[in-house]
């Protein structure tokens, strides 16, 4: 097994994400903890001791199975990471109760990483607001020893994560970022994890396959990767590019069979860098994967200047190619819910002013209209 170094400890360069487990019957809250079990077995075994959790993953039974599966293991021989759930900004106010539970379903006396959950455009404004109490009552948690690490997770724009940062950044010991070698891009991941280092903090990865995007490739462009390392499995590639960031700690993946954690750890049992050409061609790759499909705004800004409902068009357009891509998800949703209504692709008249002064020649009304439809 890999491990990184963080603050004299070694963490596994793999993390186990317990966000999609094995479950019965197809019925999400219900984990089937023997075959979980089984997982987890095998990944320490072989030298995984980092597994993260959170309150809503598996409707709020992940914690829950979580701890009683690592219960099996002596406290020092893993590392266990949650979150406070501030992407439901009715939680705001009941910091203490979630942490008390959660200490409770995972069977612990302390966890050795707790993350403010999802900072992004709903709930920044919220996070930031010191009435809520969240941050004091996490740094009390931190001072009497119950939490060891602070840090937050983001899948926010750049400005959001900077606002964060700005208010609580000496406070927090690391960050979690959605990063892979498709949205380094696409997401402004790199812009993302050099802000991140420019603040001295490492990171660590989530969605490093991009919800399975990345595990399972076109005919050609797994082609273009066997041409490199005919004998290198497809996913392991994505897990390459990141451990090629110096910034990078651990990388979570969500594994959800036992085929996929002995995939994961047969990968990670020895370092095996891309030189700077396979780095090259894997990134020019990933261009061409989400360019079959993105509209080519260069956010020139003309289309804005005469919309007469003042939309920022060049951001809704950036928001459109990622939901289309991603063939939905709740990027998109979480970043125009910090919108009022007057702003969504929605409220779009169709009159084509825009279109007349676009230099890219980009049907904007039409892809407001089929926007408005996708997020139906």
């Amino acid at each position: 097994m890999i491990y990184r170094d963080f603050q004299g400890q070694k963490l596994s360069a793999l993390g186990f994400g317990t966000m999609r487990l094995p479950v019965l019957g197809g019925d999400y809250g219900k984990i089937d903890e023997k075959a979980a079990a089984e997982m987890f077995d095998y990944a320490i075994a072989h030298g995984v001791n980092y597994f993260d959790t959170a309150w809503g993953y598996h409707d709020g039974e992940s914690e829950r199975a979580v701890g009683n599966i690592l219960s099996a293991y002596p406290r020092d021989k893993y590392f266990l990471a949650t979150k406070f759930p501030g992407y439901d900004l009715a939680n705001m106010d009941k910091v203490e109760e979630i942490f008390e539970a959660q200490l409770k379903k995972c069977r612990t006396d302390h966890f050795d990483f707790y993350l403010f959950h999802n900072v992004c455009e709903k709930n920044i404004d919220e996070y930031l607001d010191e009435r809520h109490g969240i941050f004091a009552y996490l740094k009390k948690q931190k001072e009497s020893g119950r939490i060891r690490h602070l840090g937050f997770s983001a899948h926010g724009s750049y400005g959001v994560i900077l606002r964060f940062l700005e208010k609580y950044g000496e406070a927090m010991e690391f960050c979690q970022l959605q990063v892979n070698y498709l949205d380094w891009s696409f997401q402004n991941a790199k812009e993302k994890v050099e802000l991140i280092k420019s603040r001295g903090i490492p990171v660590w990865v989530m969605e490093p396959l991009r919800g399975g995007r990345l595990a399972h490739l076109s005919e050609e462009e797994e082609k273009t990767l066997k041409a490199m390392r005919p004998d290198e499995p497809v996913p392991a590639w994505a897990f390459r590019f990141l451990l090629g960031i110096p910034e990078v700690k651990v990388i979570l993946s969500g594994m959800s069979d036992f085929g996929q954690v002995k995939a994961n750890i047969a990968t990670f049992e020895e370092e095996k860098p891309l030189d700077d050409g396979e780095r090259g061609a894997l990134l020019a790759m990933a261009e061409g994967m989400y360019k079959k499909t993105a509209l080519p705004c260069t956010a020139c800004r003309y289309c804005t200047s005469h919309c007469p409902k003042h939309l920022d068009i060049p951001e809704l357009i950036k928001l459109y190619n990622e939901h289309r891509f991603t063939g939905g998800g709740f990027i998109a949703p979480m970043a125009l819910s910090a919108l009022p209504a007057e702003k969504w692709p929605s409220a779009c008249v169709g009159c084509r002013s825009c279109e007349k002064v676009c230099p890219q020649q980009i049907k904007i009304s039409e892809m407001m209209k089929d926007f408005t439809a996708r997020l139906k």
